[in-house]
């Protein structure tokens, strides 16, 4: 398989982890993001019309969204997503409020305070993100007391879709000692047999373009 994924992006972050953690063979295809690879012609018509990575490519199937990527890659190794059926479900669940509340967020933030030049960063609208993200966290953290995991016993796809950019060492206004069950769950997720940091798992890093 191959995952067509940058290192700085979140969202290629959870494919890559879940790849690695279910012990895909597969290999990342480096994406260009920062010089507009994701804009061009080629890349829209070849790997992904919706112009984002990450792209996953399994033969002659090609996945987009990394919801989408997480569930396949949970059905092709029967690893991760979930024991049961209410599980299952609870997973989904998390994959998206993640994508719908959380990453997004934290995404956007993030770009607005590490890549954007200074005298053009929006003030207003990273106070205003980083606002809601506190509503988020609070429901993260909550849902974490008294557990080790997201959903069951072990680390599922759930976990994998909302430690994306919580790795990551870019400031957006998240210090994980302020939330002490998250603070907790992030450290059972590194210490999970196989687990690696983004930029060690995929190509791409602002050191590069320093």
């Amino acid at each position: 398989m191959k995952l067509y994924c940058f290192g700085e992006s979140g969202h290629s972050y959870k494919a890559a982890l879940a790849l690695e953690l279910a012990g895909c063979d597969w290999q990342p295809v480096f994406v260009d993001f920062f010089n507009g690879e994701t804009r061009t012609e080629a890349y829209r018509k070849d790997i992904n019309n919706m112009g984002e990575a990450p792209v996953l490519v399994d033969k002659e199937i090609k996945l987009s969204q990394s919801g989408v990527i997480q569930s396949y890659i949970a059905e092709k190794t029967g690893r991760h997503g979930g024991e049961t059926e209410a599980e299952k479900r609870h997973i989904l669940r998390w994959i998206l409020w993640d994508n719908s509340k959380f990453s997004t967020t934290i995404g956007m933030t993030r770009y607005l305070m590490n890549f954007v030049p200074e005298d053009h960063r929006p003030d207003a609208v990273i106070k205003f993100n980083q606002s809601r993200l506190k509503v988020a966290y609070r429901v993260l953290n909550d849902a974490l007391d008294g557990r080790e995991f997201l959903v069951g016993r072990s680390i599922t796809h759930a976990d994998m879709t909302c430690c994306g950019y919580l790795f990551y060492p870019e400031e957006f206004g998240f210090d994980r000692s302020d939330w002490p069950n998250i603070n907790r769950w992030l450290t059972n997720i590194s210490s999970t047999q196989g687990w690696k940091a983004p930029y060690d798992l995929m190509p791409g890093s602002p050191a590069d373009r320093a």
